[in-house]
């Protein structure tokens, strides 16, 4: 029996970054040849491809958790780490990516489409990368990032130009068989067909494909039957085509209330109003088919739908309905806009943009949130002094200290860096002095003048033996000459 899977979840996993790597050149007469730690390598990306020869989300279904590989780290010698090998998912032409509150992420359509699902964590500097004019020798690396690790699902909207609608056993399957080289199962038992079937059809120089959908029940929009799992097929077709039975068995059921309960499914499944109708009366070889359409066909044409006998068994109406439905779908394709090439659109930030938010929560917490403070917390290394101080650094180049003041912010107060779930908390202990209440007259610095910072003493008692020195030459000088006075 065919296995078809046209909606998965699927748990996702880039690689991780590659820790960064500290180290010191050494070789003979040469102890400390400075800094050579190469960088980490990056993590691998997970990347959903289309694929036309995939044609179900089966390999998912059974495998839903994927993980691509982690980047090397870096070693001695300015030796890069190797980066993580990219992982790539062959889709369906037709898939949606969706998270799992239901936005879409992606639509998947055409040969070659890619979406990058899972981006792969960056790899840490290594020290020599690190080096500079003030910090010579850095005895600290960057950690990897970790990769970004979703939840996806993924759902198949079948590609095709028409779709055939209709009741269980209404002869769609038959239909598409001859009509195309499609080969469904066919059987005289409702709901034979549980897959959707795709087939090509070429009529002139018009090639289309035509979808035979699962048969539909009253109540499929809600659930019932197979329809709400295949009625999302149809979202894709430029027209819809209702095969209806003519000689049906059922005493109940008749062309055209088999038309409304149809109708009415697809109206409360919504967005498929604006879609051409076409109805094809089935089964017309046997007598009684014959007769019933003879009387359902003016009824039809009253309500403006052109209407087609014809008969998968003996062929009869087959070209024509080809041909017309060629005619629909390539004015179909004529309205749809041209594609144009993707413009590159640039955005620059904004010049006062600071790239991070500080937001007070409670008496004594500040949370600081950005892209850059939050990378860079996951960067360091808290066990490594220098690599704390490194961040230190980085974070008041960027302005979070000031910011934090200007937030009301004490010395002591708890400060988190991130979301709550993986934030870094400190206690905050500012670098940077008030200033404002230590200025005395313009164009003095009392701090200039505390007797408690080292560089005023000093400075102090180089000017006391300066002074001493400048008594004492004057006493020389006056002894020398105060003989001739």
């Amino acid at each position: 029996m065919t296995t078809f899977v046209d909606r998965v979840e699927l748990h996702i996993a880039a690689g991780n970054g590659g820790h960064g790597c500290a180290s010191v050149h050494r070789e003979k007469f040469k102890p400390l040849g400075g800094p050579d730690g190469g960088d980490g390598g990056h993590g691998g990306d997970v990347v959903l491809v289309v694929d036309h020869e995939v044609t179900t989300l089966l390999d998912y279904h059974y495998s839903p958790h994927r993980k691509a590989t982690n980047g090397k780290p870096g070693g001695g010698g300015n030796r890069t780490g190797a980066n993580g090998q990219e992982l790539v998912l062959r889709v369906p032409d037709g898939t949606v990516v969706m998270d799992r509150s239901g936005e879409v992420l992606a639509d998947l359509v055409g040969e070659g489409t890619t979406f990058v699902a899972g981006a792969g964590g960056r790899g840490g500097l290594g020290n020599a990368a690190l080096a500079s004019a003030r910090r010579k020798a850095p005895g600290f690396a960057l950690l990897g990032e970790p990769g970004e690790s979703r939840d996806i699902v993924l759902e198949l909207k079948s590609v095709a130009d028409v779709a055939l609608v209709g009741y269980p056993s209404a002869g769609k399957s038959s239909l598409i068989s001859v009509l195309s080289a499609a080969k469904p199962k066919i059987a005289d038992y409702p709901f034979t067909t549980l897959v959707p079937n795709l087939g090509v059809v070429t009529a002139g120089s018009t090639v289309y494909t035509i979808a035979d959908v699962p048969g539909l029940i009253p109540g499929a929009s809600e659930g019932k039957g197979l329809g709400l799992e295949f009625l999302r097929h149809v979202e894709r077709c430029s027209v819809l085509v209702h095969v209806l039975d003519t000689a049906t068995l059922e005493s109940e059921r008749e062309p055209l209330s088999d038309l409304d309960v149809i109708e009415a499914e697809l109206a409360s499944y919504g967005g498929l109003a604006d879609r051409p109708r076409v109805v094809v009366l089935n089964k017309t070889d046997i007598p009684d088919g014959q007769d019933l359409a003879d009387i359902v066909r003016p009824d039809l044409e009253a309500r403006g739908l052109r209407v087609f006998e014809v008969s998968a068994v003996s062929r009869k109406g087959l070209r024509e309905l080809s041909f017309a439905l060629a005619e629909l779908v390539a004015g179909a394709r004529a309205a749809q806009p041209k594609e144009e090439s993707t413009r590159i659109v640039i955005r620059p930030k904004a010049v006062d943009e600071a790239g991070f938010t500080v937001r007070q929560e409670g008496d004594s917490l500040f949370r600081v949130r950005g892209e850059k403070p939050e990378r860079w917390v996951r960067q360091t290394d808290f066990s490594n002094d220098e690599a704390v101080g490194y961040l230190a650094d980085r974070l008041e180049r960027l302005g979070v200290e000031q910011a934090l003041l200007k937030a009301g912010a004490r010395q002591g107060d708890g400060v988190a860096i991130g979301p709550e779930e993986n934030a870094v908390v400190f206690d905050w202990e500012p670098t940077m002095a008030g200033g404002a209440e230590l200025l005395g007259r313009r164009g003095e610095d009392r701090r200039m003048e505390d007797p408690q910072r080292p560089a005023v003493q000093r400075r102090r008692d180089r000017e006391a033996e300066r002074e001493d020195k400048d008594a004492g030459d004057i006493q020389r000088e006056y002894d020398e000459f105060r003989p001739f006075g």
